[in-house]
């Protein structure tokens, strides 16, 4: 079996010390790693060959995609320091890349902070540099807003559409909202349980603002299972059939999850919940991921090796759809 894994981080040393000092690296985000997981992180983020291609043998992975670990630009707060930051961060992407061809492939990042600048570079990064797509950690104070409904991201929207490549939508930027819920229990926050919740609904801004409507080519890609959308699909519609909005869907909610949203399951290895995604949403809609170096590959490939899967099922979420959206 062919493995594609489509959520696989990496660090740039070097671009941390290009941000400002305020907001550099992970400072803002009250992540709370115990030793052993902070000593491993710190190891394999900024490595490409002695661990991370081991680990991808072992387990018998093909290729990674890789994207720039949280929060990438999202701390950059001027926009000329993000446009410049992308161009670096891409072309050191590009050159890790080109090293290993046949076992890496690339999201670019992009500084959303100046939309004009990140449908650019999202070209640059495509035509010149061979980018897969792009990959950004969630939202940032920008024009129009902190979401990528704005209208000014509509021109972003296009140059994906044009191109043809998709855009995935990670969590991890430094926390906008003061969420009371967390107040207290820091072990909500992060992947556990906080950063899907923003998440999903930034994915839902964007089908219930119309962007799928004016950009029906375009396509986001969800990890860590949908952020569990794929489960709410029929509660969604429910739901929408009772509101009024001010500016009616063409189609109902769930109508988008599965065609112009897509999923991976990173760090989500339970076969019940592979199986459950793929007969809500299709087999063509979930791509296989492990979230390195946060997560194990070992369990990441095992956990779908135990899904209750056609062998065709089975071959379409491991690599056949990550080939055919990526062009790979």
């Amino acid at each position: 079996m062919r493995y594609i894994a489509l959520e696989e981080a990496f660090v740039i040393p070097e671009l941390a010390e290009r941000q400002p000092m305020p907001t550099r690296g992970l400072a803002k985000m009250p992540l709370r790693w115990n030793a052993d997981a902070a000593e491993r992180f710190a190891a394999r983020l900024p490595d490409f060959t002695e661990y991370r291609l081991p680990e991808m043998d072992d387990a018998g992975i093909d290729m990674q995609i890789l994207s720039l670990t949280v929060p990438g630009l999202q701390v950059d707060i001027e926009p000329e320091l993000a446009t410049r930051n992308a161009r670096f961060a891409n072309d050191f992407t590009a050159e890790a890349v080109a090293k290993h061809p046949d076992r890496f492939g690339a999201f670019a990042a992009l500084p959303l902070q100046d939309p004009a600048a990140a449908a650019a570079e999202l070209e640059r990064a495509v035509a010149e540099l061979g980018l897969r797509g792009a990959l950004v950690n969630d939202c940032i104070t920008g024009p129009g807003g902190r979401y990528l409904d704005a209208p000014e991201y509509d021109e972003v929207w296009s140059a994906l559409e044009s191109l043809g490549v998709p855009m995935y939508l990670h969590p991890g930027s430094p926390p906008a909202d003061n969420w009371q819920v967390l107040a207290g229990r820091p072990e909500m926050y992060g992947a556990t349980w906080s950063w899907g919740a923003e998440v999903a609904g930034h994915a839902l801004r964007l089908i219930f603002g119309g962007v799928f409507d004016r950009h029906p080519g375009a396509t986001l890609i969800l990890g860590h299972m949908g952020e569990f959308l794929p489960f709410q699909r029929s509660r969604l519609d429910s739901r929408y059939k009772a509101q009024d909005p001010e500016n009616r869907l063409p189609r109902m909610p769930s109508d988008y999850l599965g065609t112009n949203v897509v999923f991976t399951n990173s760090g989500v290895f339970s076969p019940a919940t592979v199986l459950g995604a793929v007969l809500e949403a299709g087999a063509d809609a979930v791509m296989f991921s492990v979230d390195y170096p946060y997560e194990s590959s070992l369990e990441a490939a095992a956990g779908l090796e135990r899904t209750v899967l056609s062998d065709a099922d089975r071959e379409k979420v491991a690599h056949g759809n990550a080939e055919r959206l990526l062009k790979l």
